[in-house]
């Protein structure tokens, strides 16, 4: 698979299980206002469970992953799907178990604030996806 965008640097928080990569292609603090990231999930990589203050957007680039809301069935996403997050509805994504998977994380409204990083995704509900 050729990729579009640079994958960027490894993310070395505490805040996603497995290997991801980011590259901001427009970042923060820009006159802007639309910071716009490339993410890329290596097999099994997912990010914790989160919310954003101001609501996201997802434009999947390539592969195939997972996006779950809370209380809701995981939806797997394919090349191609967009998917619109509110503000503050918790949620997570990441890639499937065999399959790289890149979107672009489009941040709507960051003057409302950030990212609010909450507990991992548990190997046990990933597993059972």
């Amino acid at each position: 698979m050729s990729a579009i965008f640079n994958k960027g640097d490894v993310i070395t928080n505490n805040y996603f299980t497995g290997t991801a990569y980011l590259k901001m292609l427009v970042p923060e603090g820009t006159e802007f206002n639309c910071p716009i990231g490339n993410v890329t999930f290596e097999p099994g990589a997912r990010n914790n469970w989160h919310t954003h203050d101001g609501g996201q957007i997802l434009l999947v680039i390539s592969g195939e992953g997972y996006y779950q809301e809370e209380g809701k069935l995981a939806q797997k996403l394919h090349t191609g799907d967009v998917v619109t997050i509110p503000a503050n509805l918790k949620h997570w994504h990441g890639a499937t178990k065999d399959s790289e998977f890149v979107h672009l994380a489009i941040t709507t409204n960051p003057q409302k604030g950030g990212t609010n990083w909450l507990e991992p995704v548990s190997d046990e509900h990933y597993n059972a996806l």
